[in-house]
């Protein structure tokens, strides 16, 4: 994550960011956004929620408010596709190819925040002012600033990691991963993933493929998984990541919670299943060739 961090720093510093949330400029107004959004989610897309919650505050204060339905459909797209450069590169080292989670991600972004869009619209719904409720601290510029708000973030991840290798410990000795996995199993059975890919699902579903990615390494890396377990559920989990978390910071800028947790669960759900239906009765060798890294 360190090497990621410091190439995501450099990009912003020459304006990379900038650029290309003047690309995105028209595919947020296709959904109904302002332009100035693009540079919201391309934040978001290469840096984490903080930093673009910050840069939607100091940008809104200067336009027209936004409703609701359109926080709803920024921040449901922000959830999908966000901080890939160390997202993806978590994902690459279990095994996927980083182009076909990064097309899938964005995709799935856009579609769902369409469907949002129209959805909203022609229901009127959520068409109220929204109303932030919180707004994160800045941090100090400088880059001895930024570097020690770096380190900290890196600090708690470590913690929550440890933490997270007891937890699965005392689950595994205590017979509670048994029962969460029959809880679990007919939902994943449905959606064409293994019963064994159980806890490499809740683990990015609840905590995120950051925090969780060690915990996710592991498993993917366990050899009791399968090719296509591993792919299918680390897909489930880019959509439907860090339930949370990231979906309170998202109800603090004004979202709506049912298109942000419920509408994007079902969907994401709805397109993993395509996913296996189309994907899953390949040969071992066809799906390596287009989806798996050929190193893993």
């Amino acid at each position: 994550m360190i090497p990621v961090v410091i190439v995501v720093k450099i990009l912003q510093e020459f304006g990379a960011i900038t650029i290309l949330g003047d690309w995105l400029t028209p595919v947020m107004q296709l959904l109904g956004l302002p332009g100035y959004t693009g540079l919201v989610w391309a934040t978001a897309l290469f840096s984490n929620f903080y930093a673009a919650m910050l840069v939607y505050i100091s940008l809104i204060g200067e336009a027209d408010p936004l409703s609701i339905a359109q926080v709803t459909v920024l921040t449901s797209m922000m959830l999908i596709a966000h901080n890939l450069p160390v997202e993806l590169r978590i994902v690459q080292k279990a095994g996927p190819r980083l182009w076909s989670m990064a097309l899938l991600r964005v995709g799935v972004a856009i579609v769902y925040g369409y469907l949002l869009f129209v959805i909203q619209g022609a229901l009127d719904w959520n068409q109220q002012t929204a109303q932030l409720v919180w707004e994160p601290s800045p941090v100090e510029p400088g880059l001895m600033n930024w570097a020690w708000n770096e380190v900290q973030n890196l600090f708690w991840i470590f913690v929550i990691l440890v933490a997270l290798v007891a937890l699965m410990k005392f689950l595994d000795e205590t017979g509670l991963t048994g029962y969460l996995q029959s809880l679990l199993a007919p939902i994943l059975r449905t959606l064409g993933i293994g019963r064994e890919a159980t806890n490499l699902t809740v683990i990015g579903v609840t905590l995120g493929l950051a925090y969780g990615g060690g915990l996710i390494l592991r498993e993917a890396r366990s050899g009791l998984l399968s090719m296509k377990d591993v792919y299918f559920s680390l897909a489930l989990m880019s959509i439907c990541h860090s339930a949370i978390e990231d979906t309170l910071l998202m109800l603090l800028l004004g979202a709506d919670w049912v298109g942000i947790l419920v509408g994007r669960f079902l969907f994401g759900f709805l397109v993993i299943w395509l996913m296996v239906k189309m994907f899953g009765t390949w040969p071992d060798s066809k799906f390596k060739f287009w989806f798996w890294h050929q190193n893993n």
